[in-house]
């Protein structure tokens, strides 16, 4: 049994011992944090998009950059060590991986020591007899310049700590700062999702210590200005598609603070929509010879060749300036806005069908109620899971049309709420309005009402949707 014993023995140090073949020694394991090996934690939040520029994209963030798993790490850390901070990274990601860059930089504390080490031990020679003085003045000049080199190694890692730190802090108030800045002047938070909010800092930063943000008057002025003129110049390439394809003059009406009315004319064609000029008014709207002129100059500035539709309002106005509109200029049309007309067809709807006339009021009585009611909402939202029942839509009157539809929706935990105990013992329930909503509420022809009304103007809404919407095309959709 010893014997045997001894053989196996003998055999695995034979084989332990043997020399790697040659194909093995050729085989080159790739570094652990390149593009082409994946094993590193830091692939799990990155993706390679070219290995041979090693350019990598941010799984949370979608930010390209150049690099390996050694700036993903830091990216998602936060470190703000020559890569800016990722910023989506969740804390529980960043609390990961600060852990491991922080371990990284104890690596590199001890490899800066061994390199000293080693570097200190090549100025020690071996020598014999009369060198001896010499290799001891040697072996003391070299432990003096390990030494100095150690501390300096060391100072510049310590320095560098210091600096992260100090730069982790640093951030931390300007973040506050620009997070008040976005509170007290009432910007929306998606602002800070905009390319160009990025952009501006990176700028800042190139920029360094002792920028100075521009004033008043240089963004009322001078920069309003530049950008006028690269706007015009994107006009400009615009205005080449006109004259290839042909375009569509659009008018859009709304009125201001001070009750001015401002007209907007955009220029339409298959290259996309440009905004082109906005013109007050105001003394114009009312007179149809007015109208005609004014709309008559923007075709002229546009180019008369290159307009084959003008689309206004349906109004008798605007209908009678495009009738003069294309007795001047037969080459081109004047086309009613779609989503004005439908809009038209449900105000008719409202006002002179008697169900629709009757039905809706009642609609707008019951929300009208409860929403002037704090302890209604309250009590509504109990019952409804927190869902309102007024949806605002594009036009006044297809918002009637939807909040009927709302309230047929949620008829049911109406119908609870008006019959639980909490509104019978409230003092609402007493009151003149109460009883009417209630009575409203409890009135199964009401709801069948709601109902008839809803199946007539739904089809003319879902169109109002499509014509109105600025995702496609309308038209060759409507069409299909």
């Amino acid at each position: 049994m010893a014997s045997t014993s001894n053989v196996g023995a003998s055999s695995a140090a034979t084989v332990n011992e043997a020399p790697p073949s040659a194909s093995a020694a050729r085989v080159r394991v790739p570094p652990k944090n390149s593009a082409g090996n994946k094993t590193d934690p830091a692939w799990e939040y990155a993706t390679s998009i070219d290995i041979k520029t090693r350019k990598v994209k941010c799984k949370l963030c979608d930010w390209e950059f150049t690099g390996s798993a050694f700036r993903i790490k830091h990216h998602l850390a936060g470190t703000n060590s020559n890569v800016r901070p990722c910023p989506n990274c969740p804390p529980e990601i960043r609390k990961k991986f600060l852990v491991i860059t922080d371990g990284l930089q104890e690596k590199l504390l001890k490899k800066i020591h061994v390199d000293i080490n080693i570097e200190g031990d090549a100025d020690v020679e071996v020598g014999d007899g009369d060198a001896a003085g010499a290799k001891g003045k040697r072996k003391s000049q070299g432990e003096l310049a390990r030494k100095d080199m150690y501390k300096r190694g060391l100072t510049q890692a310590k320095q560098s700590t210091i600096n992260g730190a100090y730069k982790k802090e640093t951030r931390e108030d300007a973040c506050k700062d620009i997070a008040l800045f976005f509170y007290n002047n009432a910007i929306p938070f998606n602002v800070a999702r905009s390319d160009e909010y990025l952009k501006m800092f990176d700028n800042v930063t190139k920029h360094g210590i002792g920028f100075k943000p521009p004033s008043y008057h240089e963004i009322r002025v001078k920069y309003l200005d530049h950008y006028y003129g690269e706007i015009s110049k994107v006009v400009a390439g615009y205005r080449a598609d006109w004259e290839k394809y042909g375009c569509t003059i659009m008018t859009d009406g709304w009125t201001d603070r001070k009750r001015r009315t401002i007209l907007n004319f955009l220029v339409h064609s298959p290259k996309g929509t440009v905004f082109l000029k906005s013109i007050d008014a105001s003394d114009i709207t009312k007179t149809a010879d007015k109208v005609f002129k004014m709309i008559d100059d923007v075709v002229e500035e546009v180019g008369e060749e290159n307009v084959v539709q003008v689309v206004t309002d349906n109004a008798a106005n605007y209908k009678a300036a495009g009738e003069l509109l294309m007795q001047k200029r037969s080459n081109l049309y004047w086309t009613p806005c779609a989503a004005h007309c439908i809009d038209l067809m449900l105000e008719d709807f409202e006002k002179k069908i008697p169900l629709h006339k009757e039905t809706i009021p009642k609609g707008k009585k019951i929300t009208t109620y409860i929403y002037g009611r704090t302890s209604l909402i309250c009590m509504l939202h109990r019952f409804t899971k927190n869902v309102d029942l007024i949806r605002p839509s594009l036009t006044r009157f297809a918002t009637s049309y939807l909040t009927l539809g709302c309230l047929n929706d949620h008829r049911d935990e109406l119908i609870s709420m008006f019959k639980s105990n909490e509104w019978k013992t409230s003092k609402l329930a007493k009151s003149k309005d109460g009883i009417i909503v209630q009575k409203i509420v409890l009135n199964k022809m009401f709801w069948k009402n709601v109902l008839t009304c809803l199946r007539g103007a739904f089809p003319l809404i879902k169109v109002l949707r499509m014509v109105d919407s600025e995702e496609k095309a309308a038209m060759g959709y409507l069409y299909e």
